[in-house]
């Protein structure tokens, strides 16, 4: 009955280990947490797109990976490139930001 109990105590461990590893992130992989906080901070940003009045007629893009955040689309001038940029980098856990809006002439 002892040695049962130790069997069974040892796979509910090693269940667990299993299950935390599984979660964990890799180079190429978000884990769960980071996917939920990347997912924040995209809504974040493009709320705050769509509300600025300077902004919101624009098509921008926004992709957020581990606090990455890369902003695409199409916008009339540098004034609007600049706006987006400052906009994204004001979100709280944002750790970088790429711009590749371009200014259509």
């Amino acid at each position: 009955m002892k040695k049962r109990n130790i069997v069974i105590h040892c796979l509910v461990v090693f269940i667990l280990v299993a299950t935390f590893a599984a979660c964990a992130s890799t180079r190429t992989q978000s884990s769960a947490g980071e996917y939920v906080d990347d997912s924040v901070i995209t809504t974040k940003v493009k709320s705050l797109i769509a509300e600025d009045n300077f902004l919101k007629s624009f098509q921008i893009s926004v992709e957020t990976y581990k606090g990455a955040v890369q902003l695409s689309g199409f916008v009339d001038s540098q004034k609007a490139v600049d706006k987006a940029d400052e906009i994204t980098r004001s979100v709280k856990g944002v750790i970088s930001v790429k711009n590749n809006l371009n200014v259509k002439k």
